[in-house]
């Protein structure tokens, strides 16, 4: 039986990478509106992985397929891994990425070197047609920049700076960011226990 794989998410750029990376595994691919799921889900979760797969069973019980969702965010380890699950919430809703950037760096006015320290986190989960639930999560770590840079990405892009490249997350181009970024090596995780879990089914 061939499978569908529903991706718990709205947001076309997403639906791309997952088409990208995803697409060999012989499953059709749909967004959770393309399965005509559109469930209320309240992310109450304490972390990445219980928001991530609070979404993906809303999604399962609508649509019973292969369902996945992901939760990501920057985790500033100064601030205590502030805003972390709260990151798309962080000072409010409705508050501009450029504020809420600019007052994780103000912040850390006083933190020099290591101290700087922080990381997207993305954690994906998967509830399979039985119920069952596999978790991948992967990180793309840096250092907190003293000033936003870049025009590329979006969110907290501009402050994260990654040492090895000598950019913000924001100054990657696309393919450097689908290498290392948190969802990319995340996706690429989930993507072979996928693989295993059907190569088994069709043992």
């Amino acid at each position: 039986m061939k499978h569908r794989i529903v991706f718990a998410t709205g947001n076309a750029g997403k639906m791309r990478e997952i088409r990208l990376i995803l697409g060999d595994l012989g499953c059709q691919i749909l967004s959770m509106k393309e399965a005509g799921a559109d469930p209320v889900i309240v992310e109450d979760g304490k972390t990445f992985g219980e928001n991530a797969e609070i979404k993906a069973r809303a999604v399962w019980e609508c649509t019973k397929d292969i369902v996945l969702a992901d939760d990501s965010g920057l985790v500033v380890d100064y601030i205590g891994g502030e805003p972390g699950v709260y990151s798309a919430r962080y000072m409010g809703e409705n508050t501009s990425y450029e504020i809420k950037n600019q007052n994780i760096i103000d912040r850390l006015k006083d933190a020099e070197g290591e101290e700087r320290s922080a990381r997207f986190v993305c954690n994906i989960a998967a509830v399979m047609p039985d119920g069952h639930v596999v978790h991948t999560e992967s990180t793309m770590e840096g250092i907190i920049a003293d000033k936003p840079a870049g025009s590329g990405g979006f969110g907290y892009d501009p402050i994260l700076f990654i040492p090895e490249y000598g950019v913000t997350s924001a100054e990657l181009t696309i393919e450097q960011k689908n290498r290392i970024s948190h969802r990319g090596k995340a996706l690429e995780a989930m993507k072979m226990e996928l693989r295993r879990i059907l190569e088994e089914e069709s043992l």
